[in-house]
């Protein structure tokens, strides 16, 4: 686990702690899964991914996790039309994100305008803005590739 990952996983399980609720296994587990994930998982793919570290959890288990993980604001769900949610517990606040239309592959680009784009936002419609969801679709690279594009 990277050092970046070990302290969003610390920030995770600090929430949790200050907020009185139990640090169990199979959620810190989770916690750490969503840390580590550059891949923005789904709850299937972190079940998986615990399945065999801990037999007896369910994907029920991991979604009510994910949940109250969200609900302490350390993770972001990504909605996406016609496929499972996916979640973001890297950045835990609102980013924009690229996804992929064919292989479902979502990155997190860093676009120094993004304040720009929200003063401007708010400028042009009187509105305070408190969070935001900014989703660029598109092929990857490694997708035209297979394509021929």
């Amino acid at each position: 686990m990277s050092l970046l990952a070990k302290k969003r996983s610390a920030a995770m399980a600090a929430k949790l702690k200050d907020s009185g609720l139990k640090a169990t296994p199979q959620r810190l587990a989770i916690m750490r899964v969503l840390a580590e994930s550059k891949g923005h998982p789904s709850v299937d793919d972190i079940y998986r991914r615990l399945q065999r570290r801990f037999p007896g959890i369910s994907p029920a288990t991991v979604y009510r996790n994910i949940m109250l993980i969200k609900s302490l604001g350390e993770a972001v769900e990504i909605s996406l039309a016609g496929s499972a949610s996916r979640y973001d517990g890297r950045k835990p606040y609102p980013h924009p994100h690229i996804v992929c239309v064919e292989c479902g592959n979502i990155l997190d680009p860093e676009l120094a305008s993004l304040g720009d784009m929200t003063r401007e936002v708010t400028a042009a419609s009187g509105f305070e803005i408190k969070s935001f969801r900014l989703d660029f679709f598109g092929v990857c690279p490694a997708c035209r590739k297979k394509s021929g594009s």
